[in-house]
């Protein structure tokens, strides 16, 4: 429920994004706003949950997180793509215990119910005695997630049975994560499981940064550039086009500083370069040919880093990919979830270069991981503060200087400039949106089952262990 003086400062905050370009401070680090989001924002919109290469054979499962719903997301018998809600239909116990594996049933340990990977409850013990044989299995089965779905490769699930369908929520987003996601036949791999850590920050930070802050590299990131791990020019990442869509959704494409070569394609190999010639469309090849990082974020939490960097100061740089899920723990704590991910074609040698560059920058200790981690922590307790809550945050960057781009070939709202804010505007501006909607902002039609909506590819036979 929305009390009257949240709602008060969200509608003034509407207001200001788009008028005066500013945000209330408030909503940063406030026990009420978090409880809100958890509803409105967290049990409406499409969340990331995994990637289908986590789950390749029959019986893989990995547990995820919608804000404090959690989730087995795994390939039935069938090869299917599955979500059901990790908790037992007769005491709410977890029914995995493990975070990732593979298993052909789950099995309660509080009582012993026990279910099949697609959901059904099969077992029940002492069934006859306890039961009388009258128990109806069938009406007792996990609880499937309500809406899930696959782009690309990755898997998303929705809290609204009515969701409208994932590809009308990515909507023009959908251009440029093809850029990131569709450049070979074979697809990505994600390598190794996420790694994970706990920040004394709000998830919005992560979010907001990766959406549009291409500013912060300047001061944040300068030792960088003095080490040599990134361009010599403090302002490297000016050098770049601002782009939203709708739903939140926003990027930044930052090229090479001027006078300084860099290989086209960031230096992908010969032959994912010949792929991606035949997989994407002119206008983004244009776009990709000539830049040297993506940051991106996908309302709500989930961030893309394709980043062109060097995993030391004596060698070349490397292009790797890298996913991260801010999962909000409370109003003042989120769970990192960072994945790196490769062209399943792509030579040995380059998934190893592109795995320490990934590494030794965007790692949990990777240099700018660390830097990043740290202001957001900073940012979090200082506006906890009672006096501090009260002011607000400036986004007017750009403003009476940019206009849009009228030669960008790609969707959605340009600028030819990546110091600009209009991103993190678009993204609160749809934030508070949610945040101020009584019912849901858009209908659709739940798939209902918890199985995806779109067909998974087919997974070979191999024998699932028996439960987890």
């Amino acid at each position: 429920m929305l009390s009257n003086e949240l709602r008060q400062t969200l509608q003034k905050g509407l207001h200001d994004v788009k008028s005066d370009w500013t945000v209330p401070a408030s909503i940063i680090n406030d026990p009420e706003v978090h409880d809100v989001e958890r509803e409105r924002v967290f049990g409406h919109a499409w969340v990331f949950l995994a990637h289908e290469s986590e789950i390749p054979e029959r019986g893989d499962y990995v547990v995820r997180y919608i804000s404090e719903d959690q989730f087995i997301v795994c390939r039935d018998e069938d090869g299917e793509i599955r979500g059901h809600l990790n908790a037992c239909r007769h005491r709410g116990m977890q029914v995995c215990r493990a975070e990732m594996g593979n298993a052909s049933h789950f099995r309660c340990p509080y009582h012993g119910w026990t279910y099949s990977n697609t959901g059904s409850l099969v077992g029940v013990p002492a069934g006859k005695d306890a039961y009388g044989n009258q128990l109806k299995k069938s009406d007792w089965n996990l609880r499937p997630m309500p809406n899930l779905a696959t782009y690309k490769g990755l898997i998303f699930g929705s809290l609204d049975p009515n969701a409208d369908s994932l590809e009308d929520y990515l909507g023009d987003m959908k251009f440029y994560l093809d850029i990131v996601l569709d450049r070979s036949d074979a697809g990505l791999q994600v390598v190794g499981a996420p790694q994970r850590w706990v920040v004394d920050a709000n998830w919005k930070l992560g979010a907001d940064n990766f959406v549009g802050d291409a500013y912060h590299t300047m001061m944040t990131h300068r030792s960088m550039v003095e080490l040599g791990l990134a361009p010599p020019d403090p302002q490297f990442a000016l050098y770049g086009e601002h782009v939203h869509t709708e739903h939140g959704h926003g990027l930044g494409i930052i090229g090479p500083p001027p006078g300084m070569p860099l290989p086209e394609f960031m230096g992908m190999p010969e032959n994912i370069v010949e792929e991606l010639g035949r997989r994407l469309t002119p206008e983004q090849v244009e776009i990709f040919r000539p830049n040297a990082f993506i940051h991106g974020t996908v309302f709500p939490n989930l961030s893309i880093g394709n980043f062109l960097m060097a995993k030391d100061h004596l060698s070349p740089p490397t292009p790797f990919l890298t996913l991260r899920l801010w999962h909000p723990l409370g109003p003042d704590k989120m769970e990192v979830m960072s994945f790196f991910l490769v062209e399943k074609e792509a030579p040995d040698w380059f998934k190893d270069e592109s795995y320490k560059a990934y590494l030794r920058t965007f790692g949990i200790s990777g240099a700018f991981e660390q830097d990043d981690a740290e202001n957001w922590r900073s940012i979090t307790r200082v506006l906890g503060g009672q006096f501090a809550k009260t002011g607000e945050l400036n986004y007017q960057m750009g403003r009476g200087v940019l206009k849009p781009d009228p030669n960008w070939p790609g969707p959605g709202e340009a600028y030819p400039l990546d110091y600009a804010e209009a991103n993190q505007r678009n993204f609160l501006e749809y934030w508070m949106q949610l945040m101020l909607a009584d019912t849901p902002l858009h209908a659709g039609n739940s798939n209902g089952n918890g199985k995806v909506e779109t067909s998974a590819p087919a997974a070979p036979k191999t024998p699932a262990k028996a439960e987890a």
